[in-house]
């Protein structure tokens, strides 16, 4: 049963902090393979944290997220947004406060929304914000409205960009070094417990896979333009699946939409924002 007390509370502020070392094994985790993302020392390349991490380092990592007595192996990532005030350094702390501003009826489930707000540790300037949704199975019906229903559709033209990546068979277990250790994404007995036949990778690895090709294809590579990025997250990822990601081009912003090389969306309605 969900615990309504937690609607309009503050969690926090507790501190994060990241190394240069979090910040590589991030960008591995999301299959990086470019220098700037996945080395400290080469040559002549700056190294950058994707922003992305952002999430890591915020999300599903302790303090745990309680939504009361709820079945975990039936919760599943449902959207995501977040919004950078300066781009994520490669190293740095953070204060975070945490609070779940709404909490909608599906029917079949429970939506819960969440927003992280977080501010540089040492200026107290706002650093990022981000916003999640959680879809609870089997916990709606409690006659709670059902929220707003609204999508980003993608424009009806051929994409401007078409990316590729193969996923590793052991793409979530290297993802899972950064923090989100959710036996969903390791340990079959647990995912069969929430009607999976195999562990899935986990939404926000699949997210920080894409917003990485969209910075290669329209960013020249640059971490630091990137403002903000959202997605809803529409069908789960198994390891070693390859994902194709397509973009439609919108002055600063890029639309997307990221399938499985069998046409499964699995995040629809994404928007990408860049600075010029």
């Amino acid at each position: 049963m969900i615990d309504f007390g937690i609607l309009g509370r503050v969690e926090g502020p507790w501190r994060k902090s990241w190394t240069s070392d979090d910040a590589l094994r991030y960008a591995v985790g999301v299959g990086a393979s470019e220098l700037a993302f996945a080395t400290e020392n080469s040559t002549g390349v700056a190294q950058q944290a994707l922003p992305t991490m952002a999430l890591a380092l915020t999300h599903f990592t302790e303090p745990e997220q309680v939504f009361g007595d709820v079945d975990k192996s039936l919760i599943l990532h449902a959207e995501q947004s977040l919004t950078l005030h300066r781009p994520l350094p490669v190293a740095g702390s953070v204060e975070v406060r945490r609070q779940v501003t709404d909490i909608f009826d599906k029917g079949s489930g429970a939506l819960i929304v969440s927003r992280v707000d977080a501010i540089d540790a040492s200026s107290g300037e706002p650093a990022f914000s981000a916003v999640s949704s959680a879809f609870l199975r089997g916990e709606g019906g409690f006659g709670g409205s059902r929220g707003p229903s609204s999508r980003v559709s993608t424009p009806d033209r051929s994409p401007d960009s078409r990316s590729e990546f193969a996923t590793a068979a052991n793409q979530a277990l290297v993802y899972r070094l950064s923090g989100d250790r959710n036996p969903l994404h390791s340990d079959p007995v647990f995912a069969a417990q929430g009607g999976l036949k195999r562990p899935i990778l986990h939404g926000l690895c699949t997210y920080g896979i894409t917003c990485r090709l969209l910075i290669g294809a329209f960013a020249a590579g640059d971490a630091h333009r990137v403002t903000g990025m959202s997605g809803r997250f529409t069908a789960p990822v198994i390891p070693g699946d390859m994902l194709v990601v397509e973009a439609w081009r919108d002055l600063d912003d890029i639309a997307f939409r990221t399938s499985t090389a069998g046409g499964t969306v699995v995040i629809d309605g994404g928007l990408l924002s860049l600075t010029r």
